[in-house]
């Protein structure tokens, strides 16, 4: 559900991001089961510098009054290729407790019935498989590996799997665009 200080769903509040929250987000994207996959700088001086972006919209994820995440969306709008992507991170603390795909169905719901989407994808690091499954488990359907996608730490390059889900074609059982979470 879209409120004026952003999305809600049962479990979660997703605001958008302010200054006060670069600490916290830095803090979590250092750990080293969130690094591994979510790389910046470990000041979050990058994460500052994003705020001014108005490419992306990005919120935090609140649970129980606790910052524990970042979601955030880009949107291509010309009209022939119209779709958006998102990409989410989550602080370990709060991994496997399903924050995640609530986070994510969420920002699906606004984005298809408030911003007009029929298309959105994801970019997970091929090895990551917990994301891959919590993405497929959403109905995500994978599109093909992008080869050497994206640089780790040590300087290699690293596969990418492309995914996207398909209104119409892509809801999981269970749940569908325009139902409650």
């Amino acid at each position: 559900m879209a409120t004026s200080g952003g999305l809600e769903s049962p479990r979660l509040r997703l605001r958008p991001v302010v200054e006060d929250d670069v600490p916290r987000l830095a803090a979590l994207r250092a750990t080293p089961e969130v690094r591994r996959w979510w790389r910046g700088d470990p000041t979050g001086a990058d994460l500052v510098a994003d705020l001014d972006d108005d490419e992306v919209v990005r919120f935090a994820i609140e649970h129980d009054g606790e910052t524990v995440g970042l979601i955030q969306y880009a949107e291509e709008t010309d009209p022939e290729y119209r779709h958006a992507g998102i990409d989410v991170f989550l602080g370990p603390d709060v991994h496997r407790r399903g924050l995640g795909s609530e986070a994510i169905r969420t920002v699906l719901e606004h984005l298809v019935l408030d911003r007009g989407h029929h298309r959105i994808t994801i970019d997970p690091a091929a090895d990551n498989i917990a994301a891959i499954a919590c993405y497929r488990s959403l109905g995500f359907r994978p599109v093909g590996v992008m080869r050497r996608y994206e640089q780790g730490e040590d300087g290699s390059w690293h596969d990418g799997l492309l995914l996207e889900f398909v209104v119409g074609v892509d809801e999981p059982h269970g749940w569908s665009i325009g139902e409650a979470s």
